[in-house]
C-alpha cells in the first residue's frame, strides 16, 4: 500500500493520478495511525521549508515519519519534500528537518545571467546507479521548480546533479529513503517510470 503526505504542503493531485496511471490505489496520509499499514510512503511539498515543517509538526507527524524510514520501507521526498529530508534548512531561518539524509538546505546562490527559481526542463546526471533510477538513460531531462538546493554532508548521499550556473545537487538517498529535487509525476515518461521503480522498490540498495 503506497501513501501520500496529505497535510497541505504539496501537489498531492498530480503525484496521486501519476501513482494510479500506474497501477496502485495511493491512500492520503495525514495522521500518524495512517502509516502503519503502508509498505511505501511519498512525501511531495511545494511552498517554504519551516511552514511545512511546521504542519508536520502540528499533524504529528515528524517522529513517526522518522519511525517509518527506520522501518526499512521506502520513503520518495519530491522537490521540497526532498529537501525536508535534510538535517536543517535555512529559508526564514533555520528549522531543523526529518534528518533522514544527512545535509542542510540553502537558498541557489544568484548569478548573472542565473534566475531564481530555477524553473523547467533540465539534465540530470546520475551520480551512481540506483534502484529508482533502473532503466533511465543518464543526461536525461526533468522538470524543476526550485529557489533552494539541497547540500549534503556525505558525497555519498547524493545520488544526481543537474546545472543551474553551477552544479546542484537533484536526487539524494540514504539506506531506504530517496529524494529528487525535480517533479517525476510532471516529467513524461522518464518520470513515471522512476515513479513506477520506487513503487516497486523494497528499499535495499
Amino acid at each position: 500500500m503506497i501513501g501520500i503526505i496529505d497535510v497541505g504542503i504539496g501537489n498531492q493531485g498530480s503525484i496521486r493520478e501519476a501513482i494510479y496511471s500506474l497501477g496502485h490505489d495511493p491512500v492520503p496520509v495525514s495522521a500518524p495511525e495512517h502509516l502503519e499499514d503502508l509498505t511505501h510512503l511519498i512525501l511531495p511539498g511545494v511552498g517554504a521549508y519551516s511552514h511545512a515543517m511546521g504542519l508536520l509538526q502540528c499533524n504529528g507527524l515528524i517522529q513517526p515519519l522518522r519511525t517509518f524510514a527506520a522501518s526499512g520501507r521506502p520513503l520518495l521526498g519530491i522537490c521540497l519534500g526532498m529537501q525536508l529530508l535534510a538535517s536543517i534548512g535555512d529559508e526564514d531561518g533555520p528549522t531543523e528537518g526529518l534528518a533522514l539524509v544527512g545535509g542542510r538546505v540553502s537558498r541557489l546562490p544568484e548569478r548573472p545571467a542565473i534566475r531564481v527559481p530555477h524553473v523547467g526542463w533540465n539534465e540530470v546526471t546520475f551520480a551512481q546507479p540506483h534502484p529508482v533510477f533502473e532503466g533511465v538513460k543518464d543526461g536525461m531531462d526533468f522538470y524543476f521548480v526550485h529557489s533552494y538546493q539541497f547540500l549534503p554532508e556525505r558525497e555519498s548521499s547524493t545520488l544526481g546533479r543537474t546545472q543551474h550556473g553551477a552544479p546542484v545537487v537533484c536526487a539524494v538517498g540514504e539506506r531506504n529513503v530517496v529524494g529528487l529535487q525535480f517533479h517525476p509525476e510532471k516529467s513524461q515518461k522518464n518520470g513515471l517510470r522512476m515513479l513506477e521503480n520506487f513503487c516497486d522498490w523494497d528499499g535495499a540498495c
